[in-house]
């Protein structure tokens, strides 16, 4: 891994806590004398921090137990302040001003949108601010939040083009089993590709984070699809940020899988829905790697998955491997009607059509 020069750090709800029901101060002081010192190199971050229902817990004093959304938004409310005031008394002390922003799914989801986000972050980097980004939990609901911030911070990596997203948690890095219920797992210290197997033993989630591995094995996917190397380790290594900007060998690491891809596409790669699933024929697959064609209905025979018109799916070969992803003309239960016909047929078997292609070359990213 070469030195990055702009990284996102992502910081879990458990790693601010230390394990318990309230923000550890010293690890917050810790996690900003860190950040200081790696800014002080000329290296750019973006920090994404959980912790504001955390906070808001602890201020009103109520139990972990109640999960309830409405109840989650209110604490949200009341701690997303409380922990940017933390913050900024902080990082006051090392002379780094810094700014907050609040994303939902509908921010990245609209093309537009996206781009403002995306420029409101560079513009704090170009002027030496500190973006501090998180879930906007007041306002987010089930259809348009992102989920978690593990997810988040792989949305803001590919946002901001980041050579580096280090996701810092209460476990040292991916492990071959749950190292809580397995004494005999091993940690797994770099994972060149992220295949289903990677996924199956991602299982598990946390008791105080909406975030389990499961979610950071997501994060890392759309990360490295968009450019970046992506870490995943404790946070409560000495010195972790420092140490893995270093390239020393600590938590466990995922390899870019790709070099940087142009705006447009890295947005497309942003919009996956995960459990889309849309295999073609061998015909569609030389036509789409070879001849850079766009994917036709005739060359689709199955179709996984609910997903909508303009959201990005997953194309996959008959044998299993995924080779592309791409931004869908038709929803899954028009393109299920669809699929196998020629485009002529569209429009009768559907009553409408939206074009010849399910999905065009120009929306498309080839894995």
């Amino acid at each position: 891994m070469t030195h990055p020069s702009r990284i996102v750090v992502k910081v879990g709800t458990n790693v601010l806590t230390a394990g318990s029901d309230k923000v550890h101060r010293p690890t917050l002081v810790s996690l900003v004398q860190q950040i200081a010192a790696v800014r002080s190199q000329g290296v750019e971050i973006v920090l994404v921090s959980s912790g504001a229902i955390a906070v808001g817990r602890e201020r009103l004093n109520f139990p972990a137990r109640r999960r309830d959304i409405p109840l989650k938004q209110m604490l949200a409310a009341v701690g997303q302040s409380r922990l940017m005031h933390l913050y900024e008394q902080i990082f006051e002390l090392y002379g780094i001003t810094v700014a907050q922003t609040l994303l939902t799914r509908g921010d990245l989801a609209d093309r537009n949108r996206y781009l403002n986000a995306r420029n409101t972050l560079l513009a704090c980097l170009m002027h030496n601010v500190l973006p501090i980004v998180n879930e906007n939990d007041v306002v987010a609901v089930s259809e348009i939040r992102v989920g978690d911030n593990d997810n988040l911070s792989a949305l803001v990596a590919n946002l901001v083009d980041a050579d580096l997203l280090l996701i810092l948690t209460d476990i040292d890095g991916l492990y071959t089993a749950d190292p809580r219920r397995d004494p005999s797992a091993t940690r797994i210290a770099v994972v060149p590709d992220i295949t289903d197997h990677i996924y199956a033993i991602a299982g598990g989630s946390n008791i105080r984070g909406t975030g389990g591995m499961l979610t950071k094995i997501q994060a890392a996917d759309l990360a490295t699809r968009s450019g970046a190397d992506v870490v995943i380790a404790s946070g409560a290594e000495r010195d972790i940020i420092a140490r893995v900007v270093a390239g020393e060998a600590i938590g466990t690491r995922f390899p870019a899988q790709a070099t940087k891809v142009e705006s447009r596409k890295r947005w497309i790669l942003a919009e996956t829905v995960r459990h889309s699933r849309v295999v073609v024929d061998e015909g569609a697959v030389r036509a789409l790697i070879k001849g850079g064609k766009s994917l036709l209905p005739a060359g689709v025979v199955a179709v996984d998955g609910d997903f909508a018109r303009g959201q990005t799916i997953r194309i996959y070969a008959a044998d299993g491997r995924e080779i592309a992803r791409g931004m869908t003309q038709y929803a899954a239960a028009d393109l299920r009607r669809i699929r196998g016909l020629q485009s002529s047929q569209i429009a009768e078997t559907l009553g409408f059509d939206y074009g010849p292609e399910v999905v065009h070359r120009d929306d498309m990213v080839l894995l």
